[in-house]
């Protein structure tokens, strides 16, 4: 049972676990009409990050509120470091032209933050505007945003020639979730939706970027697979399809173009913090997925996942081409 004074930043389970904490959260949950129990995946985030998590229905005020109240009105000192702590590596990208898709939030915004403050200028892709614009803000002139939709064509151009004559690396990121319906349930706009985002709109933008790369004699390709892409039961039927769509295009790419210096790779991720979510799910699909999704150990945040891969996109994976990195807490091996 933790000793230390409870803060914004100390984790879910270590509040879930203090005497005065654990009731407190508890009320406040209640109040909104949940259980701790709940909230047993994301024991090891920080009480921070609820409220995103929470899309709205948990604001900061009420973060704020509950630390006051089991300090005796008292915002305490944070006392040493609360769990993994991201390390930037100084320089890593300098030089390096890096596409993003999905720039403006979730993985695809950590993603290009680390990548501009470890050096590197970053093409930010994402269809909506304003929180795009919120992006380019905050990382500065390195982060260059067009605003586009990576199923269209004419989009993709300009990408293109945003980033210039030198790209050095491209994240597929840019991502849709289905309704966890299993095919007999499926619509037509689902399977079509899905398949667009993720795997049509990779394939054009890769296929865009691919020419760059083979002048320059190097590249890195990430691409954005998924737990669902290794398996059957994480996920409705577009969405279990369209990953396993993605997992092939990876070892393909990394078979054409190896020798030619461009290294392709695949970023699996299990449960992440992004308030990205299903609307509309079916029945029938979250009553067979259920039970697995139960076993999943954890819920990462988006920076965990702009680790990994970062890491493949550096020189830091040097020798790695056609790998799929579950990034998933281990859940894969479950």
């Amino acid at each position: 049972m933790t000793t230390k004074p409870l803060t914004a930043a100390s984790t879910i389970g270590d509040w879930l676990d203090h005497p005065e904490g654990g009731p407190a959260l508890g009320e406040l949950l209640a109040a909104g009409g949940a259980d701790p129990s709940m909230l047993a995946p994301i024991r090891s985030l920080p009480l921070q990050q609820m409220v995103e998590l929470s899309q709205g229905r948990m604001p900061q005020t009420a973060i704020d509120e509950l630390v006051l109240r089991v300090n005796g009105g008292v915002v305490p000192e944070a006392t040493g470091e609360t769990g993994w702590r991201e390390q930037i590596v100084a320089g890593r990208f300098t030089g390096r032209t890096v596409i993003v898709t999905g720039a403006a939030s979730g993985i695809g915004r950590a993603t290009a933050s680390r990548i501009v403050r470890e050096g590197g200028r970053v093409i930010g892709v994402d269809i909506t505007a304003d929180r795009l614009k919120e992006a380019e803000a905050e990382l500065g002139e390195a982060f260059v945003a067009v605003t586009a939709d990576i199923t269209r064509d004419d989009d993709i151009a300009r990408v293109v020639a945003a980033a210039g004559d030198r790209i050095d690396g491209l994240a597929n990121i840019a991502g849709v979730v289905d309704d966890f319906s299993p095919i007999h349930e499926t619509s037509d706009a689902v399977w079509e939706r899905v398949f667009a985002v993720n795997v049509d709109g990779l394939f054009r933008l890769t296929r865009a970027v691919v020419p760059a790369m083979l002048s320059a004699g190097r590249g890195s390709i990430v691409n954005i697979a998924s737990e669902a892409g290794l398996r059957g039961n994480a996920a409705g039927v577009a969405y279990t399809a369209s990953k396993h769509a993605v997992i092939g295009i990876t070892k393909n790419v990394a078979f054409m173009y190896g020798r030619q210096g461009i290294r392709t790779n695949a970023v699996a991720p299990g449960g992440v913090a992004t308030g990205m979510a299903p609307v509309g799910q079916s029945e029938f699909g979250r009553d067979r997925t259920g039970p697995f999704l139960q076993l999943m150990p954890g819920v990462a945040l988006a920076e965990h996942l702009a680790a990994s891969i970062t890491f493949l996109l550096s020189d830091d994976g040097v020798n790695l081409n056609g790998v799929v990195l579950p990034s998933d807490g281990g859940w894969s091996v479950q």
